[in-house]
C-alpha cells in the first residue's frame, strides 16, 4: 500500500467537503461564490462558526459542513496516533536505522554470540567502551532477553540489536555495514552445508553493498570443503574461520602438550596479553634481530610481509629486513600499552681469560656500569 495514500484520501476529502458545502451555501445565501467557500472552509476548520447562521436553509447547511469537519478531524487525530503506534513499533521490534560509525557488526545468531559479546567488551575497555550491533532474524526484545541473561558488565560497551536478514541490502544498510569497523557472520545452527551455503550467500550479499566495505570481515565456516568457495568469492576482504577444525587441532596440542591449555586461553582472550599486529613505519629497514629488542613492553613473534600478499610469517629469521608496508606481530597486554623504544646500548668488555686451575669460576650475568670492575675483583681473588 501507497504510505501516504490515507493523508491523501483525508485531504481529498477534505476539498471535496469544502467544494460542495461552499456551493451548497452559494445556493442557499446571498454570499458570492468566493465568500461561500470562504465560509464553508471556516465550518470544517471550527465547528462553533456556524452559530451566526440566519436562515433554515443556511443553518442546515453549514451544521452539515461542520459535521464533516468534525468526521475528518477525527480521522486526522486516527492517522497521526497511527503513524506514532507503527514507529514506536519500529523502535520496539528493532527495525529503526543505526547511526552508527567504527562499530563492530555481527551477522546471525549462535550459542557463540555470548562470549564473542563478552570478548568484545573487554576488548574495548582500554577505548573507553565501543558499539556492538547485532543483525539477526529474530525478534529484537528476545535477542535483547537473551544477552541481559548473561549478567556481564559490558564496561561502557552498548548493545544494539536489529531485526533483520543479513541477505537483504535493505538491512545491512539499516545496520551501517559501510561504516562498521568489522564485519563478523557466525554460522546458523544447522547442517554443515545449509550453514555454509547461508554464509556464501552473505558474503555474496555484502560484496553487493553500494557504498563498499570499510572493515575487515571474517565468516565462520562450518565445513573445511567449503572454504575456498567463500574466499573465491570474498576475494582478499574476506578471512574464513572453520571453528571445529581450529578447535580440533588446539585440542590435539593440549592433550600432547600438558599445560598450554592455559597459555592458548590467556594468548586467545582480552584478559591478559593477546596478539596484536600493527605497523611502524620507523622500523623499515631494520633487521628482525633488532626489532626483538625494541619493544620493551611487548615480545615481537612475526611478520606480516606486505609484499607476499599479507602472508604472516612466524619467527622469521634474524636477518630478514623490514620493508615498507610490513607490519609487526606482537604479544602484548593491550594495543595502547607498547610501542617500540630506542635500541638498547651494548657495552662490549674485553675478555678475560682465566686459569683452568680455578676451582671455583665466577660467573656474572646481567650488565650494569660496575661489571667491568667486579669481573676484576673475581678474577684477581684468585
Amino acid at each position: 500500500m501507497y504510505p501516504y495514500a490515507k493523508l491523501l484520501a483525508l485531504l481529498f476529502a477534505t476539498v471535496l467537503l469544502i467544494g460542495f458545502g461552499g456551493l451548497a451555501l452559494y445556493a442557499v445565501s446571498d454570499a458570492s461564490l468566493s465568500e461561500a467557500l470562504w465560509l464553508s472552509w471556516t465550518f470544517v476548520a471550527d465547528s462553533g462558526n456556524h452559530a451566526d447562521q440566519n436562515g433554515l436553509g443556511p443553518r442546515i447547511v453549514s451544521v452539515s459542513i461542520s459535521s464533516g469537519g468534525m468526521l475528518i478531524f477525527a480521522m486526522m487525530l486516527g492517522l497521526v496516533s497511527d503513524a506514532i503506534s507503527e514507529k514506536v513499533d519500529s523502535w520496539r521490534k528493532g527495525k529503526s536505522e543505526v547511526i552508527e560509525s567504527n562499530h563492530i557488526l555481527i551477522l546471525g545468531w549462535s550459542d557463540k554470540l555470548g562470549s564473542l559479546v563478552k570478548q568484545l567488551a573487554i576488548a574495548n575497555k582500554s577505548l573507553g567502551g565501543g558499539v556492538v550491533v547485532v543483525l539477526a532474524e529474530r525478534d529484537k526484545e528476545e535477542m535483547e532477553m537473551d544477552i541481559a541473561k548473561l549478567e556481564f558488565d559490558f564496561m561502557k560497551t552498548s548493545v544494539i540489536c536489529r531485526s533483520g536478514s543479513p541477505l537483504i541490502l535493505a538491512d545491512l544498510k539499516k545496520v551501517s555495514v559501510s561504516k562498521a569497523r568489522a564485519i563478523i557472520v557466525l554460522a546458523a545452527d544447522e547442517n554443515a552445508d545449509q550453514s555454509d551455503a547461508r554464509a556464501l550467500r552473505v558474503v555474496l550479499s555484502l560484496t553487493g553493498v553500494k557504498e563498499g566495505l570499510r572493515g575487515h570481515v571474517v565468516v565462520e565456516m562450518s565445513d573445511l570443503d567449503n572454504e575456498p568457495l567463500v574466499k573465491l568469492v570474498g576475494g582478499e576482504l574476506i578471512e574464513t574461520v572453520v571453528a571445529h577444525d581450529v578447535i580440533g587441532r588446539l585440542m590435539i596440542q593440549c592433550a600432547l602438550q600438558p599445560g598450554l591449555a592455559q597459555i592458548w586461553e590467556d594468548i586467545l582472550g582480552f584478559e591478559n596479553a593477546e596478539f596484536y599486529i600493527k605497523r611502524w613505519p620507523q622500523l623499515d629497514g631494520m633487521h628482525f634481530e633488532d626489532a626483538l629488542v625494541s619493544f620493551p613492553d611487548a615480545v615481537p613473534c612475526g611478520v606480516k610481509v606486505a609484499a607476499n600478499d599479507g602472508k604472516i610469517i612466524i619467527n622469521p629469521d634474524d636477518n630478514y629486513v623490514l620493508k615498507d608496508g610490513d607490519e609487526i606481530l606482537v604479544i602484548a597486554e593491550d594495543d595502547d600499552t607498547y610501542a617500540p623504544g630506542p635500541l638498547p646500548e651494548v657495552y662490549h668488555l674485553p675478555f678475560l681469560y682465566a686459569s683452568k686451575d680455578l676451582e671455583y669460576p665466577n660467573l656474572v650475568f646481567g650488565q650494569f656500569a660496575s661489571t667491568g670492575a667486579l669481573v676484576s675483583c673475581s678474577v684477581n681473588q684468585y
